[in-house]
């Protein structure tokens, strides 16, 4: 049986929820952005057979295997340093989606429910899920996530139960160092982030190295996504030489920026702008961390690269 189809409403409907599941997906806003599109023309091009019915759950198939595709592609191409997210404004918008499938009243629906949504828009999550093949990402994300049951994720993934039930399993085992710190973008941490990046960045201008050395961990780690632009091509390891770098860096900048408090991903992050920037740095740059439970430094992650930073300024997350 077919229907009218008004698209424009369709597209209004479900594209933020589509575009969520595509980010998380592929850790990448441009991809999910491509993602969400070619979903769209081919929902114009080949609707499913029953159009009358609800397009959710025909939406989430056609998504998430274009997504599983974009994730081979990616991994199969040269990347030149360390690959990090696409940081996204969340905004708080990240609110709960209605279930895929209508539940009939006082029928019980099995959950897994791990993750709340937010979470799984973390730095600390998404980094956690590259450890994963594309298949069990996507398994992973429609369980654990999205909360479809055995079957639902069977039917989008076009997948036998007992598959899914074995990619499941060996993706929630791959997750498990993640599982023992989990990081969930709680008030408190929140704070804690805030209040760490804020001390790191007033010791780089003072250039106070002392405040440095005690604010950031002895095995604390840098990272940056510099894509077309100059940047560490290897992670760094240590307080001694991460220190080292981000001196130099502000010394090299002699000043010309200006920085910008974000929220991004759920934490506290800062956008640095750079004035006259020439070849040596990139335009704008994401600085990000994550901190312990004594509120130190362990991660710093700077991102640079454009492709990366192109929903800045769009409130899509």
């Amino acid at each position: 049986m077919s229907a009218t189809i008004d698209y424009e409403a369709l597209f209004a409907a479900e594209r933020r929820f589509v575009w969520r599941l595509c980010y998380r997906m592929t850790g990448s806003a441009a991809d999910a952005d491509d993602v969400l599109q070619e979903t769209f023309v081919r929902a114009i091009a080949q609707p499913p057979p029953r159009t009358d019915l609800d397009w959710r759950p025909w939406l989430v198939r056609v998504a998430v295997n274009l997504a599983r595709d974009c994730l081979r592609r990616r991994r199969r191409a040269p990347y030149r340093g360390p690959w990090l997210p696409a940081p996204i404004d969340c905004g708080g918008a990240d609110a709960p989606e209605p279930p895929a499938y209508e539940i009939a009243a006082g029928a019980e629906r099995p959950t897994e429910g791990r993750y709340e949504l937010m979470e799984s828009v973390s730095y600390a999550f998404l980094l956690a899920l590259e450890a994963l093949t594309p298949a069990q990402r996507a398994v992973l994300l429609l369980r654990d996530v999205i909360d479809y049951d055995v079957r639902e994720t069977a039917v989008a993934l076009g997948m036998s139960e007992a598959n899914v039930k074995t990619t499941h399993h060996r993706a929630r085992r791959a997750m498990a160092v993640y599982d023992g710190a989990r990081c969930r973008p709680t008030p408190a941490r929140q704070s804690a982030t805030g209040a760490a990046l804020a001390r790191f960045l007033d010791a780089l201008q003072r250039d106070d190295v002392a405040a440095l050395e005690a604010l950031l961990s002895e095995e604390v780690r840098s990272l940056t996504d510099g894509g077309e632009y100059p940047a560490a091509h290897r992670p760094l390891f240590g307080r001694r030489r991460v220190i080292e770098l981000f001196r130099g860096l502000v010394r090299k900048s002699a000043g010309r920026f200006a920085a910008t408090a974000r929220m991004l991903n759920g934490l506290p992050a800062v956008l640095i702008e750079f004035h006259d920037h020439g070849a040596r740095f990139a335009p704008r740059t994401v600085l990000r961390c994550e901190v312990d439970a004594a509120g130190r430094i362990t991660a710093l992650h700077g991102v640079s690269a454009s492709r990366k930073l192109t929903h800045l300024e769009r409130s899509d997350g």
